[in-house]
Order: C-alpha cells, then structure tokens, then sequence
C-alpha cells in the first residue's frame, strides 16, 4: 500500500468521525423573580427581624401567629422562618399548637418590596417617524452618565398577648431596614456596583481589583455590611439540652373554664 493511499484512508476515518460526532445545546432560563430583587427583600427582612429583641419572651411557652400575613406578601415563607428563628434564638418555647401555649405572638408587615431610582445625562432612545424609507428611524440612547438605584424595603411589627386572659403582654414597635444596591454608567462603561448586598464593588459582574491606596494616605476600599442581620453565620446555642419546662394544659381537655385556668400559670413580667 502506498503513503498517499494511507492518508487518503486516515483522512476517511476523521471524515467518518466527525460525521459521526452529535451536537448537544445548552437551555438557558431565568427565574421568575431577579436574584438580585430577591437578595434586596431577603437582606432588609434580616436587618428588620434582627433588630427585634424577644428577650421578654425568653423561657415562656408562645405561639406565632402568622394570619395577619396576607397571602400576597411577597417572601411570605422566609418572614416567618426568620421571626421564629429570632424567637428561638432569644429563648421563646415555640409551640405548634395554640392552645398549649400561654402567651401569643402576632406577627404583620407594613411593607415587603423594592423600589427603583434612575438617573440618566445624555440623550435617551427616540423613535424618528419614517420619511425616506431605508433610513434609521430610531436613535440609540447616547448616555454621558447614567445611574440607577434600587432599594428593599421590610416594615415589620409583632406584639404578644396572654392567650387566657387576653391582655396586652409586649410589643416591639414597627421596625424597619432598608438595602441597596447602585449601578453606574460612565460614557458607556458599566455597570460599576456596589451596595449593601454585595462584597465590594464590581464591573460587569466581576469584582474590581483593590489598591493599596493607603499608600497615598488613604484608606482601602472598606468591605460592605454584612448580608444578614444575626442569621449568617453558624451558631450552635448552649442550652438546646436543657429540659423544657412544664406547659400548661388546654383547659378544653381539662373540662374547666373560668379562672381555675390561671392557677400555677407563669405572667411575664
């Protein structure tokens, strides 16, 4: 067999290979909700929860009541979770059932939600009526400088009340927390970020190299706030042990009404 025969063999196998080989595609989706929406809410419900003090509650049997909650409210889960962990966390007794628990801790939100802010120099996009046809009837945005803010808002509030005898107990006050993030656009160059949700500023979704520019007399680029209020780093809490005290039975078992339930019933003081 001669030396062109055997390349002409080889170059019908790659040929034969490569006919052969398949080709595969990649289903790109997006969520329903932005990540970064999302991050917003979930950061100023955190800050929000975090700044509730429960201390009061601490070692008294109490029940979360989560109806005042409308069905549309938009994180409606994480909320709740989160208010119950805060309530652990500060040494409440969560009771899943209402009648075994003395005191009852109501929880509402005013606002769950973002907002936007955008600032734009330059000249913004114009659709130009069709006269010559075959020219451009629209001209693109031309931005000197463009800046856009988006902000979470979370507005909450709880109070407890004795589940027997009905009378206000606590109540926290309205709390509420506010996180951010800003893109900036310089002659076309962005988006620079930077905001309460991310670690430091980034360009185009990467981070921004950091200079040592105390060297110049002043200081680097300072980290931004922590992401979560309390709840983002792993705790273990010491007295998950400890037994828990005797609760109180539902009077309904018991057949007695009136005020031989309060008999032996720890108030909060």
């Amino acid at each position: 067999m001669t030396r062109p025969q055997i390349t002409v063999r080889r170059a019908s196998w790659l040929l034969l290979i490569v006919l052969i080989a398949g080709c595969g595609t990649t289903k790109m989706t997006d969520s329903p909700r932005a990540a970064t929406e999302m991050l917003l809410v979930s950061q100023a419900v955190d800050m929000a929860v975090a700044k509730i003090d429960f201390t009061p509650l601490s070692g008294q049997p109490v029940f979360l009541d989560t109806t005042s909650l409308e069905k549309d409210v938009v994180d409606k889960g994480y909320v709740i979770s989160l208010v119950r962990q805060q309530l652990l966390a500060h040494g409440a007794l969560l009771q899943e059932e209402r009648p075994r628990a003395v005191y009852v801790v109501e929880l509402r939100a005013g606002a769950l939600g973002t907002d936007r802010h955008s600032v734009m120099v330059g000249t913004p996009a114009v659709s130009l009526p069709s006269v010559v046809p075959g020219l451009p009837t629209s001209i693109p945005e031309i931005a000197l400088a463009k800046k856009n803010d988006q902000r979470g808002v979370a507005k909450i509030g709880v109070f407890a009340y004795n589940r027997i005898t009905g009378r206000a107990v606590w109540q926290s006050g309205t709390v509420e927390a506010t996180s951010q993030i800003k893109d900036t656009w310089f002659f076309g160059a962005g988006p620079f970020t930077r905001g309460t949700i991310r670690q430091r500023t980034e360009l185009a979704g990467e981070p921004l190299p950091t200079f040592p520019t105390d060297l110049f007399g002043g200081k680097g680029e300072k980290d931004a706030p922590p992401v979560s209020g309390g709840t983002a780093k792993e705790q273990f809490f010491p007295n998950n042990a400890a037994p828990a005290p005797q609760l109180p039975a539902p009077a309904a078992l018991m057949g007695v009404t009136g005020a031989p339930i309060l008999t032996n019933t720890p108030l909060l003081r």
